[in-house]
């Protein structure tokens, strides 16, 4: 199944360009090596405002699948990616961030500070990872593998069902 994923960096930093934007080329790759589509790309400064109009704009226009977030997601004062996902979130979906954070808790103890959320508006899934391009990659991996069954499942597939047979029911 193709997926199409939109990536949006957040950093003040790269957005005013004082730091080149390394996560979300990183991010872009590990997509494209699973032979999915990125359809945009974007960086907007750490902004509460900022962040949510570049979210609204991609779920609404319906030109990706996926949204990744990278970078924001800590305890910094202007780490405000969760709070402005959460804002036009329909319904979130928070086994994707605790299994991240589950999964980068057996590579740092840092793990726990991520605040990080995932979640979905209309047909689109969106997921905050973290800004270091290293941690933004191993998080994407961890849930990769059910990306495909997810947006099957929010583009009411017909066979998405499918995925969910339990073995005694056939």
């Amino acid at each position: 199944m193709s997926l199409r994923f939109a990536i949006l960096t957040v950093s003040d930093r790269s957005f005013h360009g004082q730091r080149e934007d390394k996560a979300g080329p990183a991010l872009a790759d590990a997509v494209a090596q699973r032979g999915w589509q990125v359809v945009a790309r974007g960086v907007v400064p750490d902004d509460f405002a900022a962040i949510r109009a570049a979210l609204l704009a991609w779920c609404d226009q319906d030109e990706a699948d996926v949204i990744l977030t990278t970078g924001g997601t800590g305890f910094a004062p202007r780490d405000v990616t969760p709070e402005a996902t959460r804002s036009i979130l329909e319904r979130e979906a928070p086994g994707l961030a605790e299994a991240m954070r589950a999964a980068s808790l057996r590579i740092t103890p840092h793990a726990m500070l991520s605040r990080a959320v995932a979640g979905i508006r209309g047909r689109v899934l969106i997921v905050n990872l973290p800004g270091s391009p290293k941690a933004a990659v191993e998080n994407f991996a961890v849930i990769a593998d059910v990306l495909p069954h997810a947006v099957q499942l929010l583009r009411e597939a017909p066979d998405a069902e499918q995925g969910h047979a339990h073995p005694h029911h056939g």
